[in-house]
Parts: C-alpha cells; sequence; structure tokens
C-alpha cells in the first residue's frame, strides 16, 4: 500500500466592465467613493498607490486626518509610568512597526506601546479616549489590506508581549491564551498535548491568534474545522473607554442573551482590543497524508473537488489550488520544483484522521477513480512530515513568491465556486500586457479565490484598470469582496459591493456606539461617508 501510495501517477496526457446586481445605497456612486483630491489634505495624508498622475484617486487612498490630538510629552510621561521601559519612542524600532507586511502603507507613528496585561491595556485606552488620541492596534503585522498600521499619527498598541497561555483543558480540548500569542506557539504547545489548533495560514510563524479573531481569519483548515465564529467560544476585549468586556467563556453552549463576541471577531480593532480567547482545538490527527495532484482544466479540477468530498468525506482536511502562473513564480523566484508533470492547474488535497490504514485506503480508491476517469493528469503523495511540508510549501509560499515579482495588486474574492477562476480568465483578457501577471490561487472548499496583479512598479492606470472591475464583476456573480483578509484601510470604500446600505448603516451606529469618538483604528474597515 505504502508503495503505491507513493508511486507517480502517470497517465494521459470577458467581461470587460459590468455594473453590480446589488444595488447600491441612494446617491452613491464612484464620485462619492473618491477621497479629496491629492494635495488637499496636507502634507500627512498621502496616496495608498501613489507614483504618477491620473485622472481620480484612488479609494483606497487614505481620507484626510482627523482632529485627534497628538501625543505630548506629558502623554508619554503618563504611558511611561503605566507600562515602563515599553513606552517606545526610537524611530528606528518603530518603522517596523509603521510599516505593513506588503510595504505598501505606511504610518508616521512616533510611539509604539507594549502593554503585558488586560488592565494595562484599559488604562491605556481610557487615558487616549480622555484625551482624543488615536490608537492602532497591532498583532504580528501580517495583513494586506492596511489595516494593522497606523495611516498617520495613531498610536502603535502592540499585543506581542502578550503571549501567554492562561489555560489548556485536556479533556474538552479549550484553550485559554493572551491575544499576543503566536499561531505556531500555540500549534506546538497543542502537538505536545495530543491537540491542534483549528486554524492554519501560511503567515502562522509571525500572526497573532487576537489579530487572527480580530480579522476572522480562515486558513487552511476551514474546510474541515470551520470559521472562528464556531471555534471561539469566548473573547475578552477592551472597549475604547477602558472598560474591560469580560466574555471569556469556556461552554460550548450557552444561549443567554446577544452572542457578543460576534461584534468582535472580523471588527479588525475598530470596536474594540481583543486582550485574551478561548478557542475550541480538535485533537491531533494520527494519520496525514497529502496529494500534489495536475489536472488540465478547471473544470476536471471541479470535478476532482466533487469527487474528493464524496470518497474522502470525513478524512478530508484541505483542498487547495494554484495556477500554472503561480508555479512559474515558485520555481522563478524561490527555486521550489514542481514534483510533477507540467500542467494548467494543481491541487494540494489533504486527509486526517485517525486510523493510517483506513486513511490511505480511502485515498488510494480516490486516486484510482481519479486515474481512471481521467480527471487529474499526474500526481505525488506523502505521508512523511518533511515530504507533507515540502508539498505544503508549494501552496503556502505563493505570497512570498509574488513579492519577489513586482508591486502587487492583491485580491481575496469569495465567489461562488463554479466561478471563481473565471474570474482570472477574465482579469487577464481585461488587461492585457498590462499586468505582468495575473494568478490565481486558494481554497476550494471555501469558495475563496486569491487574485493576484503583479506590475515592475505601482502603476496608477494599471490599478484604475483593476479596480473598480474586480469588485463590480464580484459583485455581479453575489460574491464578497474580502473573504477572509478584511477590509482594512485599502477595501473600506469597496464595501457596498459586498454589504446593503442599510446594513452599513448599522455598522456605523453599533461603531459609533462602542466607540464615539472613533479612537479605534481610524480610517478602517467602515467607508468615508461614515466616518
Amino acid at each position: 500500500m505504502a508503495g503505491l501510495l507513493h508511486r507517480r501517477l502517470r497517465m494521459r496526457t470577458a467581461l470587460r466592465w459590468l455594473s453590480p446586481l446589488r444595488t447600491l445605497p441612494p446617491g452613491f456612486s464612484s464620485s462619492l467613493l473618491q477621497t479629496p483630491r491629492p494635495g488637499s489634505c496636507g502634507v500627512r495624508c498621502r496616496e495608498l498607490h501613489d507614483g504618477g498622475e491620473r485622472p481620480t484617486p484612488s479609494p483606497a487612498a487614505a481620507p484626510e486626518r482627523r482632529p485627534f490630538s497628538r501625543v505630548t510629552p506629558e502623554d508619554l510621561t503618563f504611558f511611561s509610568k503605566i507600562i515602563p521601559g515599553r513606552t517606545i519612542t526610537d524611530p528606528d524600532i518603530l518603522e517596523a512597526s509603521n510599516v505593513d507586511w506588503l510595504k505598501s502603507v505606511r504610518g508616521f507613528s512616533e510611539v509604539l506601546l507594549r502593554p503585558q496585561t488586560t488592565e494595562e491595556v484599559s488604562q491605556i485606552l481610557g487615558y487616549c479616549n480622555s484625551r482624543n488620541l488615536a490608537v492602532s492596534p497591532q498583532g504580528g503585522n501580517t495583513g494586506l489590506v492596511g489595516g494593522s498600521v497606523p495611516v498617520y499619527d495613531e498610536i502603535i498598541l502592540s499585543t506581542a508581549l502578550m503571549n501567554n497561555v492562561l489555560n489548556f483543558d485536556s479533556v474538552s480540548g479549550i484553550l485559554s491564551c493572551q491575544a499576543g500569542c503566536v499561531l505556531e506557539s500555540l500549534s506546538l504547545y497543542l502537538e505536545d498535548r495530543d491537540y491542534i489548533m483549528p486554524l492554519d495560514l501560511g503567515a502562522k510563524g509571525s500572526c497573532h491568534i487576537g489579530g487572527n479573531v480580530a480579522t476572522n481569519a480562515g486558513g487552511l483548515r476551514l474546510l474541515r474545522y470551520g470559521s472562528l465564529r464556531g471555534t471561539v467560544l469566548g473573547l475578552e476585549v477592551v472597549l475604547a473607554d477602558g472598560r474591560v468586556l469580560d466574555c471569556l467563556a469556556t461552554l460550548r453552549k450557552d444561549n443567554t442573551g446577544y452572542d457578543l463576541k460576534q461584534l468582535f471577531i472580523g471588527s479588525e480593532g475598530t470596536l474594540g482590543v481583543i486582550t485574551a480567547v478561548t478557542i475550541l482545538c480538535p485533537r491531533k490527527p494520527k494519520a496525514v497524508n497529502v496529494a500534489f495532484l495536475g489536472c488540465g482544466s478547471f473544470e476536471q479540477l471541479l470535478q476532482t473537488f466533487q469527487r474528493c468530498r464524496g470518497m474522502l468525506g470525513e478524512i478530508l482536511s484541505a483542498f487547495e489550488f494554484l495556477d500554472r502562473e503561480c508555479m512559474r513564480l515558485l520555481n522563478t523566484h524561490l527555486k521550489l520544483a514542481n514534483p510533477i508533470t507540467d500542467c494548467p492547474f494543481y491541487i494540494v488535497i489533504e486527509t486526517s484522521g485517525s486510523n493510517p490504514t483506513h486513511d490511505e485506503e480511502k485515498l488510494h480508491q480516490f486516486l484510482e477513480e481519479a486515474m481512471t476517469s481521467s480527471l487529474i493528469i499526474d500526481g505525488t503523495v506523502a505521508t512523511e512530515e518533511a515530504k507533507i511540508k515540502a508539498l505544503w510549501s508549494l501552496r503556502e509560499r505563493v505570497t512570498e513568491a509574488l513579492t519577489h515579482d513586482g508591486f502587487t495588486y492583491k485580491y481575496d474574492i469569495s465567489l461562488p465556486v463554479e466561478r471563481i477562476y473565471q474570474l482570472v480568465t477574465d482579469m487577464r483578457e481585461h488587461l492585457g500586457d498590462r499586468a505582468k501577471s495575473v494568478v490565481g490561487y486558494g481554497h476550494v472548499g471555501d469558495g475563496n479565490l486569491h487574485l493576484n496583479v503583479t506590475s515592475p512598479t505601482k502603476d496608477p492606470a494599471l490599478l484604475a484598470s483593476i479596480e473598480p472591475f474586480v469588485y463590480e464583476w464580484t459583485a455581479r456573480f453575489q460574491g464578497s469582496i474580502s473573504a477572509e483578509h478584511g477590509l482594512g484601510l485599502k477595501k473600506r470604500n469597496y464595501i457596498y459591493y459586498s454589504k446593503a446600505s442599510q446594513a452599513v448603516a448599522l455598522m456605523g451606529n453599533i461603531k459609533t456606539m462602542l466607540d464615539p469618538k472613533g479612537i479605534l483604528n481610524p480610517y478602517k474597515t467602515l467607508p468615508d461617508d461614515l466616518q
């Protein structure tokens, strides 16, 4: 059986401009999405995608700075008393916290605060609220939409030192921890106890669990274990005025009143600062297999997915895809070799279960049927940890490869599964030779496409061709413009392509109720017409 599973499988070998179906709010038009003309905001207001003249500024550009107070020496004295030695003003240290992972958004904060406890966060926010000082909460700073860095001179509130495991119940599998725990560290902690985290991300070595929850991160295991809205059982959150909301429940069932934690999951730090999390963790599987397969068309890939779900059932934990262009970038920029024959599409399938023999038999039957049906062209299977990691790296390191290909315009789209790759095809046709690369990869099981367009440098004309085309296309097919990355600074003004005006207005009401002065992560998530 092992020999059969490890052998290679050998077999024979648009739309331009669209109108969204969703109705935009009355009076809402592209002109209302525009920020003030360049130069009208003062010296600190800058374009996110600057680099040349263009007919109109991008809706992703930074709006004018709001009339928040500026940090004074007296403020620094207060912070230093609360968190002695952890009030940072060194520009060299602040540099990394002022710039996002993509190096596409840069703030001008002059203060970085590193609390260690919820009480310290409470004192900081209570003071900032009374002084009208804006705050930019920050975890691992791995976000891709400009939500984790200041836009202007907001105080950076880092959870990096809030990294303690508070409790783990080995019977129920419920973990309680501070928000600054790194996802990979939690995974290692749990694996020693025969459990795993219910989410896995390419950025697991840097991202914080608090940031994961604040952005409702999806990741590679969502197909098997569901979203954080289901696995997070409780939260501890500090509100804008310093009040501590203790919803740190450890119960799987609690139907008393409103489920307040859901307000903060996916709120991107705009409603409160998450300081602790309780999360339900699954048992560590005793058997893990990964298959890396090649398909001749996306239609065959979808048929393979259908067959896979039917035959692998309860042991299927991931079904990911990447296209030929992704493989080219992996090979060119990271020197990662393609383990199988060149194909238009590649699939990463992971199974995890408790019985190795049972799982291998099911996977073998699925592969035999996929071969017989000519759904896959070639493939390889790994059961050893080192080989499994090597195959997963071909999917997880696509984002890294893209950073070497030039300036990257990233889109995190949710669509009906059958429409996922059509957007990539239509975008290539729409852009022609104006883009260096247009690639697609993502989570087939979740209907989540990561569309990436690269150019040698920042190109305002290219951006104007991509947006709002990509959002209009997505709305036309009832998709979401943000599947798992959030809206942040870059996508805040495009929210109406995915949400009705009444829903957005209610979001604004909630924000005003919980943060009346708007000090928490300003300029993010909600559109400018509400702020």
